[in-house]
C-alpha cells in the first residue's frame, strides 16, 4: 500500500466530507496544515493518544504541516464528550498550563518537535481568551440548540436527569474556533470528537468561506469497549515503566489484541486478519506488548520486559533486581508514597482498598498497617525492598 493509501485507511474510521476528495487533493501534491489538540486536564498522556500521534507522524514525513494544540483555552470550559455528567471541578488556564508541562516530552517518544519538518506547538488560550463579547456572539449565530441538543450524550444525560452546564455545552464552539484561528486545512481527533470537530467545519465554511476536512480516528478501548484513558481511571502512561507498560497491556482482554496490532504497530493489515486470537492469545498479545513498548522506549527494554512479565507473573517468580528504597515512616500508606508505588496518599489508599498490595507475601487490606523492618512490598507488578 502506497504511503498516501495508507495514511487514508490504517487507523482512519471517517473522512469528512470524503476521504476520495482529501486523496484528490493529496495526488496532486499539495502540503496542507493540519492539527490535533489535546486539554490537560491531567498531566499524563497515554497510549490511546498513541493513535492520533501515530497519524501525526504520517503526515509529517510525508512534509505536511502538523500542529500540536495544547488546549488550555478550551479546557477552561470543560468538554462534554463521552461524560454522562457534568464536571465537579473547572481548570484554570493557570492549572491546565501546568498539567501540560510535559506533553511534549511524553509525546516526542513519537512525533518530532526538532529537525526536519517539526511539529508545531500552539495554545488555544491564546485566541480563545482574547475574545470579546462581539465575536463570541458572532461565532454562536452559526449554531441552533436545536443543533447543539441533538448530540447523543446530552440526549442521554436529558433521559437521566442529567443538567447540562452551559459551560460545557459552548465548548464544541470554543474548539470550533480553533480552526478558524489557525486557518487549518484538516482536524484530526478520536471519534468522540466528531461533533466538535464538525463544529469547526461549519465555522470555517461560514467565517473563511472554506472547507476543512475532519479525519476521525478510532478508540482504543479495553475488553468492555471501555475507552483507555484518564476519565476512566484505566490509563496505560506512555511514561510508564517498561515493566510496568507490558504488564498493563498484558492485563487488557483478548479482544483488545486486534485493536492493539491495528491501532498501535506497523505490522501489515493482511498478517493481522490472520491472527486467531482463540488459539493463542498469550503469545500475540506479548508480541504485541513487545512491540509498543520498543515504540516507547527501546527493543532491548522491550526484552527486559517480556522476561520480567514471564518471571513475577507466569511463573510466580520474585525478581532479582528489586530495587531496595530507605523510608522514613512505617505506615503502609506513607510508605507506598515514598517508595513511589503510589502516586499519593489517595492513591495508595485506593491501591489497599482494591486489594493490590502485598507486604511479604501477604496483601494489605489495612491503610493503618505497619510495616516491619526489611519488608518486601508489591504493588502489581512492581517491587520494593524497604529499610528505614
Amino acid at each position: 500500500m502506497d504511503p498516501i493509501s495508507n495514511l487514508l485507511t490504517r487507523s482512519v474510521d471517517k473522512i469528512y466530507p470524503s476521504k476520495q476528495e482529501l486523496e484528490k487533493v493529496l495526488r496532486s501534491g499539495k502540503k496542507i496544515r493540519l492539527y490535533q489538540g489535546f486539554d490537560p486536564t491531567g498531566t499524563q498522556l497515554h497510549i490511546g493518544h498513541m493513535v492520533g500521534f501515530r497519524k501525526h507522524r504520517q503526515w509529517q514525513d510525508l512534509g505536511h504541516e502538523v500542529i500540536f494544540l495544547i488546549g488550555d483555552g478550551t479546557g477552561q470550559a470543560g468538554d462534554p464528550s463521552g461524560k454522562k455528567q457534568s464536571r465537579e471541578k473547572f481548570f484554570s488556564q493557570n492549572e491546565l498550563r501546568q498539567n501540560a508541562k510535559d506533553y511534549i516530552n511524553q509525546a516526542s517518544k513519537i512525533v518530532r518537535f526538532d529537525g526536519s519538518n517539526p511539529i508545531k506547538i500552539l495554545y488555544n488560550s491564546d485566541w480563545l481568551n482574547k475574545l470579546n463579547l462581539v465575536e463570541i456572539l458572532n461565532i454562536a449565530q452559526n449554531f441552533t440548540v436545536q443543533q447543539m441538543i441533538e448530540r447523543d450524550m446530552y440526549q442521554e444525560r436529558i433521559k437521566a436527569g442529567e443538567p447540562i452546564n452551559l459551560r460545557e455545552f459552548l465548548y464544541p464552539l470554543l474548539q470550533g474556533y480553533d480552526s478558524v484561528a489557525m486557518d487549518v486545512d484538516l482536524e484530526i481527533g478520536g471519534t468522540d470528537q466528531t461533533f466538535n470537530m464538525l463544529a469547526g467545519r461549519t465555522l470555517m465554511k461560514t467565517m473563511k468561506g472554506k472547507d476543512k476536512f475532519v479525519m476521525t480516528l478510532p478508540l482504543l478501548t479495553d475488553s468492555k469497549g471501555v475507552k483507555i484513558g484518564k476519565s476512566e481511571n484505566n490509563v496505560i502512561g506512555l511514561t510508564d515503566t517498561p515493566a510496568d507498560l507490558f504488564g498493563k497491556i498484558m492485563s487488557l482482554g483478548d479482544d483488545a489484541i486486534i485493536p492493539l496490532f491495528t491501532l498501535l504497530t506497523d505490522v501489515p493489515t493482511e498478517e493481522i486478519s490472520s491472527f486467531d486470537i482463540h488459539k493463542n492469545p498469550m503469545d500475540l498479545k506479548k508480541r504485541a506488548a513487545y512491540l509498543i513498548v520498543t515504540q516507547l522506549h527501546s527493543e532491548s527494554s522491550a526484552s527486559s520486559a517480556q522476561e520480567h512479565f514471564e518471571q513475577t507473573i507466569q511463573q510466580h517468580q520474585t525478581p532479582t533486581n528489586i530495587p531496595e528504597v530507605k523510608v522514613s515512616s512505617k505506615n503502609i500508606v506513607d510508605v507506598l508514597v515514598e517508595a513511589s508505588l503510589a502516586s499519593s496518599k489517595s492513591d495508595a489508599r485506593r491501591l489497599i482498598d482494591q486489594g493490590g498490595v502485598q507486604v511479604n507475601g501477604q496483601k494489605i487490606r489495612d491503610s493503618l498497617f505497619v510495616i516491619p523492618n526489611s519488608s518486601l512490598i508489591r504493588v502489581g507488578r512492581r517491587f520494593a525492598k524497604i529499610t528505614f
